[in-house]
């Protein structure tokens, strides 16, 4: 019997982002989910936690890079987890990270606007899902720019940033908003 490993077997399935930094949430996003995710130290497991119009779900979920350096591209599974359970599963040591998610459509297309709390209050990175082939989208009028190859703007890796590293992004976050909206003026919304 062949020996599966993770992000194997029919129970994973791939999934391709593209991901872009925000100035602002863009007019007409609309709010969809409170959403907790904690990363398992030392794993390539998340707990999400979703609050939304139907309540709250938990979700267990793995994701594998089948190119480690690829952020792009990962094989996910997932499980929904009951309440009773996910209380086990939030004792282990993680990183949390929180966000308030709302929904653009755009060119007939869901894009997810997180808005990013805590230390990383007033970052807001906007994503949405590709087909395995499907060419990359360009970018949207109201992103920064498009941040789906820097491992530093994905999820896992924000959770873990040290404080210092967060600084450091933050810097060149605000030199490349500056940059895209010289002279725009905008204030951000939430």
């Amino acid at each position: 019997m062949e020996r599966r490993r993770p992000g194997q077997g029919r129970y994973a399935h791939p999934e391709r982002e593209q991901r872009w930094l925000l100035a602002e949430v863009p007019d007409g996003a609309t709010p969809w989910a409170e959403i907790t995710d904690r990363y398992l130290e030392g794993t390539n497991l998340r707990i999400r936690r979703v609050e939304g119009a139907d309540g709250v779900v938990h979700k267990l979920t793995q994701k594998v890079r089948p190119v480690p350096d690829d952020p792009s591209r990962v094989m996910l599974t997932t499980m929904y987890v009951p309440d009773h359970e996910v209380t086990a599963l939030i004792s282990l040591p993680g990183r949390e990270l929180r966000k308030t998610r709302r929904r653009i459509e755009l060119d007939g297309r869901h894009v997810a606007v997180d808005v990013l709390h805590e230390r990383f209050d007033g970052l807001i990175l906007a994503e949405t899902e590709l087909g395995i082939r499907e060419e990359r989208m360009p970018m949207p009028p109201f992103a920064c720019c498009d941040v789906t190859d820097d491992d530093r703007f994905s999820g896992g890796s924000l959770a873990a940033m040290t404080d210092a590293a967060l600084a450091e992004l933050r810097a060149e976050v605000e030199e490349l908003v500056a940059s895209r909206w010289q002279g725009a003026g905008s204030s951000r919304r939430r």
